[in-house]
């Protein structure tokens, strides 16, 4: 990842409904989520969603797949782990035990 990426990333989520679906979707993980559930969950008109779902798309951190008539949304996590990368690509002055607490509450489990 790279500044342009992460900060095409941060504009994406930079907005309460797009922040609100990309929590949602990683929540969700491998299962993914029917793009109308996602607006029935989060109570939002289906062509906003559209819109909100085509800008985290565009910005690489959702991905879609076509079943049929419907679409199911899912995070996606490379990018997302690019992003923390980026982010921390330098963290603690090569200190990296400070780091880990950092790595610890992220972390699944």
């Amino acid at each position: 990842m790279d500044n342009s990426e992460t900060l095409a990333a941060f504009s994406a989520l930079s907005q309460q409904t797009r922040l609100d679906v990309f929590r949602l979707l990683v929540k969700a993980g491998a299962d993914g989520v029917l793009s109308g559930e996602i607006s029935d969950r989060l109570d939002v008109r289906q062509n906003t969603m559209s819109a909100n779902l085509t800008v985290l798309l565009n910005a690489g951190l959702v991905r879609n797949e076509r079943h049929g008539r419907t679409i199911r949304y899912f995070a996606d996590f490379e990018s997302l782990r690019g992003l923390l990368a980026f982010l921390m690509e330098d963290c603690c002055n090569g200190n990296p035990d400070i780091c880990q607490l950092v790595i610890d509450e992220i972390a699944c489990g």
